[in-house]
């Protein structure tokens, strides 16, 4: 199909050939294709650069011939425009003269873009704001889709935002929705203190069109998440990011430093030795991990030979700590694995 009215144009642009044209755009209409696949389509079978402008519904769109769709779609210099009702514009932007079924092409794609506008699935404000969370949030849904649901959400499909992931933490600033068992909460600024035995996944900042990828991202930090770190930010775990696609929970459990942690948290009073060489990796030394714990530092040296004895390696030096480190992630990973 791409670059199809090229040749089509070059052959004849006689009645055969329009009504060809025609069909294209009737198979996509009966077809219930979404916006998205209709201006890829068309930017496809154009052979050029196409989009939609609906700003009353909050939805802009372009494609070019062989590309995903992307936003914003405000019809450039030069482009051949068709004005529809409510504001809406439909465009082609080719480069150097019209072909003789631009017109033609420019005709139906603003039809097909009129009618699919009119079957669009996207669930109305009543329905409350986390069904458009929801929508926002979803990797299977088009850009149109998500265009017009932040729209619905009053926030514009550029602005800057982040995707928390949370437990135990409801009253987090934000429009939000409850996805399983994690709360998804679409943040402008950086998460506030959270509840006691709260946590948080911070996903990167992004244009509001690409929130499904930072909320993505946002699980992943949460899976990182602990008692003593309740809020993980993406962008600080750099490539311990990676693990998180790597290993599942019965790999991680028959690792032996990790299976040497839970016989240690299984030991009376394992959950603050636990913590406290979540402290010392954190801290980067024993009399600071005692501050953090808010502990006398003289307690600290039992703790960590203990540790070190079921270890079986030294964990206050620095190739220690890293080994330690590692295994301690590992564990928050197969520990949270329900919250990917």
């Amino acid at each position: 199909m791409k670059g199809l009215l090229l040749r089509l144009s070059g052959l004849d642009a006689d009645a055969e050939n329009a009504v060809r044209v025609i069909g294209f755009f009737d198979r996509l209409i009966t077809g219930r294709a979404g916006l998205d696949a209709l201006v890829r389509s068309t930017a496809e079978l154009a052979g050029c650069r196409v989009g939609v402008h609906a700003p009353g519904q909050g939805m802009s769109l372009r494609a070019e011939p062989g590309e995903d769709v992307t936003t914003p779609g405000t019809a450039p210099a030069g482009a051949a425009v068709r004005r529809l009702e409510g504001g809406i514009e439909v465009w082609v932007a080719r480069g150097g003269a019209p072909i003789p079924l631009d017109d033609m092409l420019l005709e139906r794609f603003a039809i097909a873009t009129a009618i699919l506008l009119e079957q669009g699935g996207v669930p109305r404000p009543e329905l409350g704001d986390p069904a458009l969370v929801e929508l926002a949030l979803s990797g299977d849904a088009g850009t149109a889709e998500r265009s017009r649901a932040l729209h619905l959400l009053g926030i514009a499909p550029a602005a800057r935002l982040r995707v928390l992931a949370a437990t135990g933490a409801d009253g987090l600033a934000g429009r939000s929705a409850q996805l399983g068992g994690v709360r998804a909460v679409l943040a402008d600024a950086a998460p506030g203190p959270l509840p006691g035995g709260g946590r948080a996944g911070v996903g990167p900042e992004l244009p509001a069109i690409d929130a499904a990828r930072s909320w993505a991202a946002a699980r992943t930090a949460l899976r990182f998440t602990s008692a003593i770190e309740p809020v993980v930010w993406w962008e600080r775990l750099g490539s311990l990011a990676a693990l998180a696609g790597k290993f599942d929970g019965p790999e991680v459990a028959e690792l032996p430093d990790v299976r040497a942690l839970d016989r240690l948290a299984a030991e009376p009073h394992g959950e603050d030795t636990l913590a406290a060489l979540d402290a010392l990796c954190a801290t980067g030394s024993a009399r600071k991990a005692a501050v953090v714990l808010h502990r006398h530092h003289s307690t600290m040296p039992a703790r960590l030979a203990r540790a070190e004895a079921v270890l079986g390696f030294e964990v206050d030096s620095p190739a220690g700590r890293f080994r330690l480190h590692l295994a301690l992630m590992l564990r928050r990973l197969r520990d949270n694995n329900e919250l990917s």
